[in-house]
């Protein structure tokens, strides 16, 4: 068997046609931020096409709620024997292709398909990426994306650069040994395992982690890129993402002006899918794949 893990927060009827479309092939495993609402009837739809449901954490952009929620549901997901893969995804993500023919991909590979960059080599947003893990941070109490959390994010970086802040230095860790990512992946149960038992006995990563700012894009980047399991990844994370501005959103929502760059691609996965804006685009895609909604 092979596991979707979907991290939502928004959209929850979007949540449950996607959770439903792909339960034909895969379990599916949800966790739902705290914080949406949600009917009983939405709820009731969820645990019916799901394996598993989590609404445990008040997941903030770029705080470590994400990382709490991400390991969960990985757990969750780890308690069925009979699982071998595991997809992550968000609950804006969408199948490209029909979930028979990405099940089918997954069942003749062992490979790892995780993007991921050295943190000490990256700028973003004009910032050094390894700031974000040396630098200490509390975004599960402070909105980042507020105009207070801006300031405040470029207070800590300006304080803790004059003060010469080295948290890795703290713990022990090498600036070098840290790696960063998209969050979306997709895992072999060997590989995930080791990870999930690497975390929990090394408790200096949880301690810098923890206090990051995006540690989502770095804590399985990091585990895995220094450990035998480097070897085995794809850096093509197959996932059709447009990061500009559009619709109000970056990266942007897709629509059917995106069609003809997915069908000419090789994807997995498309990020990020909104009704209705999306809607002529899925049923083109259901055209091309012939996989409508799951009654």
């Amino acid at each position: 068997m092979q596991a979707v893990l979907i991290l939502a927060h928004k959209n929850i009827d979007q949540v449950i046609e996607l959770a439903s479309r792909l339960s034909v092939s895969f379990e599916i495993y949800v966790h739902l931020d705290k914080k949406a609402t949600i009917t009983n009837d939405q709820l009731e739809k969820i645990k019916k096409v799901s394996k598993g449901y989590i609404s445990k954490y008040d997941v903030k952009w770029g705080s470590y709620s994400i990382v709490e929620a991400t390991i969960d549901l990985i757990k969750l997901a780890l308690k069925n024997k009979q699982n071998t893969y595991f997809h992550l995804i968000s609950g804006q993500d969408w199948p490209l292709m029909s979930p028979q023919d990405i099940y089918s991909y997954f069942e003749n590979t062992n490979r790892i398909f995780m993007n991921y960059w050295p943190a000490i080599s990256v700028k973003k947003t004009g910032e050094p990426e390894i700031w974000w893990v040396k630098y200490y941070f509390n975004y599960d109490r402070i909105n980042r994306r507020t105009t207070f959390g801006k300031i405040y994010h470029r207070l800590l970086l300006l304080i803790q650069t004059i003060l010469r802040i080295n948290k890795l230095k703290k713990y022990g860790i090498e600036e070098k040994s840290i790696y960063a990512g998209q969050e979306w992946v997709d895992v072999p149960r060997d590989a995930l395992e080791y990870a999930i038992k690497y975390y929990e006995h090394h408790q200096n990563l949880e301690k810098i982690f923890s206090t990051s700012f995006c540690s989502d894009e770095m804590w399985l980047q990091t585990i895995l890129c220094n450990s035998k399991f480097k070897s085995r990844i794809e850096k093509n994370i197959h996932h059709y993402i447009e990061m500009i501005e559009k619709h109000g959103s970056r990266p942007a929502i897709l629509d059917e002006e995106d069609y003809s760059k997915i069908v000419s691609g090789d994807y997995w996965w498309g990020r990020k899918v909104e009704r209705p804006i999306s809607n002529k685009l899925i049923q083109m895609l259901d055209k091309a794949s012939q996989n409508g909604p799951t009654q």
